[in-house]
């Protein structure tokens, strides 16, 4: 499997495991959210976006930089109050461990950007962009 799978699939199983606001339904496979029951929620999405990729040092080490959107959604009363409890789970369960579960010490994984995505209640959804950056050695990802 390659390395852009090993952390996605790393991020959903971190997110599947958070404390509360627990998420009810994490995945990697596009849904959608207007159609799901009112006790799938709080659901997530986790995409895998843009990579980049530059010489580290000269010769064979590279860096990659891989981008992750993790899309939550809230329901019910009390949106603001909801989206800023999962903000802060999401960020707290990926800095929990920052190598992606890998004993690379390489690697650091941190949360970049916070987009709260405008969507009429009793839905509230925010867009949380999260870096995955690496060392690898050419030709082996």
């Amino acid at each position: 499997m390659s390395l852009r799978n090993d952390f996605a699939e790393n991020i959903v199983d971190v997110l599947k495991n958070m404390a509360d606001p627990k998420p009810v339904l994490v995945t990697r496979e596009p849904f959608d959210v207007e159609k799901l029951a009112i006790t799938q929620f709080p659901a997530i999405l986790i995409n895998t976006f843009n990579e980049t990729r530059a010489d580290y040092s000269m010769g064979i080490k590279r860096q990659g930089t891989i981008t992750y959107i993790i899309r939550a959604f809230v329901r019910g009363n009390e949106l603001d109050k909801k989206k800023n409890d999962i903000i802060e789970r999401i960020e707290e369960t990926l800095d929990t461990d920052r190598s992606r579960d890998s004993s690379r010490k390489d690697m650091k994984t941190q949360v970049t950007f916070i987009e709260v995505v405008d969507r009429l209640p009793p839905l509230g959804e925010v867009a949380i962009t999260v870096e995955v950056r690496y060392l690898y050695t050419k030709g082996t990802t």
